[in-house]
This record gives structure tokens, sequence and C-alpha cells, in this order.
């Protein structure tokens, strides 16, 4: 039986405050690792991560690297990645060892949540797990989505017939329904949550934590149902939840997309995902991006340790890009950030979560990991600067 330790959440700010939507440089790893940041917040080692989403980016190929990096964890841990929606993420959850990361990830509507588990915090065990075939809505090996469309047989023969197999108590929430659905299950009305899949179930957890909640939480999604009883604990919630803003207007350009070396993608990702400068021996200045030096002798001087750098800063200047872009939308910002902690690094990078032409000089943000591109079908991440503040004023 695991305990829960912390809990991190993250909603990106686009969109309407019931339905948030992912930027234009987000998908389901950048909000992997926000919401996996939140949780370590408070502290804690990480021996395992659970990636559980229906919106993976790359399906012949692992998001681990890019997850582990952006997370700040070492490269050999070992990542397992599911698909699946609210029951798949109670599943691995209640199934958890210490010392687990577990993350749930949703693109529509957006959302993502971490539970870390523990030796001690709030108790977690298995209550039900029903699983019965209704396949209302199925995706095919080329992407095209069928929707049987017919919410009464989904309740009725899904939601309904499942709880009735499960014998569980009356739950405190539900999670992989609407909100109306849940409230008509539940013995009081639970919190909304701001998603309906794999993350629904830690939202909801979030949410049972801070209210000093204790009960039943069923996931559901078609007539799949994944229960565990929540116990009574302190685990600690840490929110990344800006409010709601309209998406910025821009103009998309098309142009001839640039290609793909997977060579260089290679030799840069380390220090590019895990946000690291090199530091050549004898030196106290660091170099971002790391780069060879000539050394005092005149030889060329190769050998460089990757160091962690600050992952916040201020403007330093900016420029707001209006002229058409072949590939990309207009208008956006760019600023050079002077980085925190007197480390002498000043970096350029790309604004997101604000409308293009707000960031001034002397603005706060951090640095957070964003998908710079898509090339050749590869997702490009890198770092972007968000500002303090909310987000899109």
């Amino acid at each position: 039986m695991p305990y829960i330790a912390s809990i991190g959440t993250y909603l990106p700010c686009w969109g309407e405050p019931d339905h948030r939507i992912v930027g234009e440089d987000e998908d389901a790893v950048t909000l992997a690792v926000e919401a996996g940041r939140a949780a370590l917040g408070g502290g804690g080692s990480v021996e395992h991560v659970v990636l559980v989403s229906r919106d993976l980016p790359l399906l012949e190929s692992s998001n681990s690297a890019v997850l582990l990096a952006g997370l700040g964890l070492d490269a050999e841990l070992e990542v397992t990645e599911r698909l699946g929606g609210a029951p798949a993420t109670l599943d691995a959850l209640s199934s958890a060892r210490s010392r687990t990361l577990i993350i749930g990830v949703d693109l529509d509507p957006a959302g993502a949540a971490a539970v870390l588990t523990a030796d001690r915090g709030t108790q977690v065990r298995t209550a039900a797990r029903v699983t019965r075939s209704l396949p209302v809505r199925t995706r095919d090996a080329t992407g095209a989505v069928h929707d049987y469309g017919d919410p009464r047989l989904l309740h009725e023969r899904g939601l309904l017939a499942a709880l009735a197999a499960a014998w569980v108590d009356t739950p405190v929430a539900v999670a992989g329904v609407d909100h109306a659905q849940a409230a008509a299950l539940c013995a009081a009305t639970p919190e909304p949550l701001p998603t309906a899949g794999a993350s629904s179930g830690l939202f909801a957890l979030a949410a049972m934590a801070q209210s000093g909640l204790a009960g039943p939480l069923i996931g559901v999604e078609q007539a799949s149902l994944s229960g565990v009883t929540v116990g009574s604990g302190g685990a600690a919630v840490y929110r990344t939840e800006p409010a709601a803003v309209g998406a910025p207007e821009g103009t998309f350009t098309p142009g001839t997309e640039l290609p793909i070396s997977l060579a260089a993608y290679e030799r840069a990702f380390e220090a590019k995902v895990r946000w690291e400068a090199g530091k050549h021996e004898g030196s106290a200045e660091l170099d971002f991006p790391p780069r060879y030096r000539v050394g005092a002798d005149g030889g060329l001087s190769a050998d460089y340790q990757l160091v962690p750098l600050p992952r916040s800063g201020t403007v330093y200047t900016g420029v707001t890009v209006q002229l058409p872009v072949p590939g990309l939308r207009t208008p956006y910002s760019l600023v050079i950030v002077d980085l925190d902690e007197d480390v002498g690094v000043r970096a350029l990078m790309k604004v997101t979560g604000a409308e293009p032409g707000t960031i001034g000089i002397g603005d706060r943000g951090r640095m957070v990991l964003r998908r710079v591109a898509v090339r050749s079908g590869v997702p490009d991440y890198g770092y972007a600067f968000e500002r303090e503040s909310t987000c899109g004023k």
C-alpha cells in the first residue's frame, strides 16, 4: 500500500477557466515536466517514473529521455509509459512502490498532475478494479478517431454497470466523467475537475488532500473502472495553475520545413534539455551553450563538465518579431535573460505564456521546458521564458 508524500498539478494558461488548451509550444511531455517538477517542489527522492497519457508525442520511440532530463532526474531511472485514462493512472498509483513519481497528462481539456510516493504520508489502497469492453471511442494506427456517439449507452452500460460490478462504497470523488455525472454519484458535491482523462484522478486526489477528505476515489473510462481508498494523511499539494486567458492571435506563414540533423540533436540534447552549461577545469566561467576552448598552451580544450543552470532570471533586453517567418506564428517575442545566482550567463530564448510584446526589461520569470520545434516529425525541446506574473498579461 503506497503513501503519497506530495501532489503537483499544472494547467496551461490558455483557454477558458473550465477548459484549458495547450499552447503551440506545449505537448504531453512539457505538461508532464511541469506537473512533475511541482510534485518534487517539496523534495523527496525518485527511483521510478510512470507516465500515463493517451497523447504521448512519440509512439514508436521513447519519451523517457526528455521527461527525465526536464525533471532533472538521473538518466538511468526506470520509466514506464502507459497509454490510458483515469483508471490506468489510479492502477499505477495503487500498485506503486515507494519513491515512485506517477504523472497523468491530458491535452483536451489540457492539464497534468503528478504524485510522489514515499514511506509515509496519505495512504492509498486498491478498492476495486473492473475491466469491461465497450469501445465507444476508438483510434486506429493512423490516428483516425471514431466515436460511436451514444452517451446514454456509455452512462448506463459503461459507468453505472461498472460501478454496480465494483461493489464499492459511495465515492467521495469520481474522475473520468463530467462534473454533473460525478456529482450525481458522490455522497457530497465534489470539486469540479479540470480534465477528464489520465490526470483527472490525480487532480481529484489534490482536491481531497486540500479539503482533508478521505474515502473512495473512482476513475472511469468507457466501461472500465479502477477505485482506490484514500486515507487521511499529510500529502502536500503544489499547484501551478495560472488564471485562464484567451489564446493570442497571430499569423502562421507556411514554408519549407527545416530538416532535422539527429547527430546535432544528440550532441546538444543533454545541455539543452537539462539546462546546463559547460565548465572547463581551472576556469570559474560558464559557457552556455557548452563549447570547446583554446587553452593557455594553444591547444584545444575539449574536456568540460556540465553543471546545472539557475531556472530563474531577469529580462536584460528583448525584441518582438513582426515580420512573417516561414514555419512560425508571428508576432513572437525573444528575450535575453540574465540568470540568477551570479553565474554570469545570459540566455536568448523565446517568450511563452504571454501576449507578444508585453514582456519588458526587468521582468522576472522562470525557464520552462517547451517544444521549440517539430522537425522531420521529431519534437525538439528547449527552454522558454515565462514571466512570474499571471500568464497572458
